[in-house]
């Protein structure tokens, strides 16, 4: 998945400069590149998380989901030239208010998503620190 998304990002940098706010294309490019890493990271430490299977898979949806829309939510910002969610990166563009609205579930959506994979992940890895400080204080 992540490098598939990482080649979504790759992707979206050869077309930025087609779309109505290249500016933000150009932040979509970033966010595939940088969400497909993440998400090759993550891969590298998923067995070492310590969830129950339930939760395990639930914080695997919501990190596919939050990646995956990321990007793409950012590349429809750019698309159809929205700003009311990016106010640096979309100055001087106004999508329509239907345009902005889609934009702004899909980055709140992103954010809760994402901030609850974390913690999730986070808790999955306890002990996992104190274990590797152990081991280099020996």
């Amino acid at each position: 998945m992540g490098m598939f998304l990482f080649l979504l990002g790759l992707i979206t940098g050869l077309l930025m400069m087609n779309i109505k706010n290249p500016k933000m294309g150009l932040a979509a490019h970033l966010e595939g590149v940088m969400n497909g890493t993440f998400l090759i990271a993550v891969g590298l430490i998923w067995n070492e998380l310590k969830l129950n299977s339930k939760l395990k898979s639930v914080a695997y949806g919501t990190l596919v989901y939050g990646t995956f829309v990321n990007w793409f939510v950012t590349l429809l910002s750019a698309w159809f030239g929205t700003s009311k969610m990016t106010p640096l990166s979309g100055q001087g563009f106004v999508g329509t208010d239907l345009q902005e609205n889609i934009v702004q579930v899909g980055f709140i959506t992103v954010g809760l998503t994402m901030l609850f994979s974390v913690i999730v992940m986070t808790y999955g890895l306890r002990g996992k620190i104190l274990a590797t400080e152990n081991r280099l204080a020996i």
